[in-house]
């Protein structure tokens, strides 16, 4: 399994990565990316089987991001990691083809269950 972790904060990458360890994908490949715009990039040219994105960042915001993979076609789970988790954010996000949204903080045993339905 392959999952790119997007996020422009890299301490905030490697908290994420460290819980999805935890969480049971320690054999997972991990590959990052600092923005929506170098995950679409990255997205191309790694075919990862998750995407994990921040929804603030520069250059290109999550939501932005997952809108431009959807308009190409890119099927791949998507879900967000994100310090803003509201009520429109959530619905946002499933509207444009987010599987779930997580708020910051969270735990390995949070990325378990979220993820275990999804991957």
């Amino acid at each position: 399994m392959k999952i790119l972790v997007v996020d422009d904060s890299k301490a905030m990458r490697m908290i994420v990565i460290r819980n999805l360890r935890q969480a049971g994908y320690g054999d997972a490949t991990i590959v990052e990316a600092e923005n929506g715009a170098q995950g679409l990039a990255t997205a191309k040219a790694e075919s990862p089987d998750l995407i994990l994105s921040d929804w603030n960042m520069p250059e290109m915001n999550g939501i932005d991001f997952l809108r431009a993979l959807r308009a190409e076609g890119n099927t791949t789970s998507f879900g967000f990691v994100t310090s803003e988790s509201t009520a429109t954010m959530r619905e946002q996000a499933i509207e444009a083809g987010a599987v779930f949204l997580l708020g910051k903080p969270f735990s390995a045993d949070d990325f378990q269950s979220i993820l275990a339905g999804v991957v």
